[in-house]
């Protein structure tokens, strides 16, 4: 069996615990090393730390203070490993501690964070979602039923001082454009509640001060959420700092292509099991600045699709430009506004969009001014068939009860 290099105790505060952080920045220490040709596992909480409850308010959701996320378990120190060389990362598994067996999906205030669609879900919602070995079911979101395709929504290498100052200067300079916007266009650094893992004294102090929050992806990959990048994906990292610096967290038990809820997928605590090795001066060689990836041979074998259309034009009846944001946001619109006619509510076709392995395309980027995005939405996961038919559509869904919501607190 693979070594346990770092694990996490779901009854303590990941700030209790020096071998996770919350922040990038190069001066963050190695919590472990390892050598090319390795393989471990390193266990992760939620990526909230065990903020978000099993249960049925979303009181949680609406009350987080989102400058804590991500915690991640990390950083890996790779030996041998060199500014310019790729970084190759097997992920051999992937699974949910079993002392855990359940996730969590949620939408963000519009006041907390937002989300794709905050404007259409301005109010805190949160639902449960318990694991029956591949399989997932929710108590607030009937009538749905799938595999799930667990996957790392982030994962990264640290960057070097460099990088860091111009992540921090291009976001800083962004949210002055529009500073007092809600949700905000980008999280700038906040030492109050940085944890840097074994980072301490002074040194700790002047690296959350300037450490980047873990909300976006960048060039070093960060927090993608890229579905298929399951149990049996190969990545190549860029390295930019002597041992690479590899963390990760954020474990999805399954997510909707675009992780549209923002709390978007099925969010749990769990454990990865990997293996690196290293392509000196890699960067160069393949021309890399951003990672690539071989995604997972395992996917859910859904093969029947609905597949709605959007186009940016929005809800306003505005026209954008080729804008696919616009266009994909439209097909998740109406996607929802289809499940509504089945007895869902919004909230819970909003919710299946973002937890169950939805596709998500960018069809057309050429036919000015509209650019098309599709939303492909597999028929198997339902209980019933959601095909349109002569006969019309069939409320099957019936319960008046909803996804937990919480109002704003002013």
């Amino acid at each position: 069996m693979p070594d346990t290099l770092i694990k996490v105790d779901l009854a303590q505060s990941p700030y209790a615990n020096e071998m996770v952080h919350n922040r990038w920045h190069p001066d963050i220490p190695m919590a472990c090393w390892v050598k090319p040709g390795d393989d471990f596992v390193l266990e992760t909480y939620d990526w909230t730390g065990g903020f978000i409850k099993n249960n049925d308010s979303a009181d949680d959701v609406r009350d987080i203070d989102l400058s804590i996320v991500h915690f991640l378990s990390g950083p890996v120190g790779v030996k041998g490993a060199e500014p310019g060389d790729l970084l190759v990362v097997d992920l051999l598994d992937v699974g949910a501690k079993p002392e855990s067996l359940w996730g969590f999906n949620g939408f963000f205030s519009k006041k907390n964070g937002g989300g794709f669609l905050t404007d259409h879900f301005p109010l805190a919602q949160k639902s449960i979602w318990d694991f029956h070995g591949l399989y997932t079911s929710s108590r607030h979101v009937p009538g749905v039923n799938f595999a799930g395709l667990i996957h790392p929504g982030l994962i990264g290498c640290l960057p070097d001082k460099k990088m860091l100052a111009e992540w921090n200067r291009r976001e800083i300079e962004f949210i002055a454009t529009e500073p007092d916007r809600v949700p905000p266009l980008a999280n700038p650094p906040f030492a109050a509640t940085a944890h840097m893992g074994k980072l301490g004294g002074a040194a700790k102090a002047a690296a959350a001060a300037e450490g980047a929050r873990t909300v976006p992806p960048r060039e070093h990959g960060g927090n993608c959420d890229i579905k298929d990048l399951s149990r049996g994906s190969k990545i190549y990292f860029p390295v930019y700092v002597d041992g690479a610096g590899l963390s990760v967290g954020d474990l999805h038990f399954s997510q909707g292509d675009g992780e549209i809820t923002f709390c978007g997928a099925i969010e749990m605590a769990g454990w990865v099991h990997m293996k690196v090795d290293l392509i000196k001066g890699g960067m160069a060689k393949y021309g890399i600045r951003n990672p690539i990836f071989k995604p997972s041979p395992i996917t859910p074998n859904y093969n029947d699709w609905l597949i709605f259309e959007g186009i940016s034009v929005d809800e306003q009846g505005r026209q954008h430009y080729l804008d696919v944001h616009v266009a994909y946001r439209q097909a998740c619109l109406n996607a929802i506004e289809y499940l509504t006619k089945f007895g869902y509510t919004r909230a819970q076709a909003y919710a299946i969009l973002g937890t169950a392995p939805v596709q998500g395309h960018i069809s057309g980027v050429v036919d000015i001014p509209n650019a098309c995005a599709t939303l492909w939405l597999p028929t198997q996961i339902f209980d019933f068939d959601i095909r349109p038919s002569a006969s019309g559509p069939v409320k099957h869904i019936t319960s008046t009860d909803d996804i937990p919501m919480s109002p704003d607190v002013v």
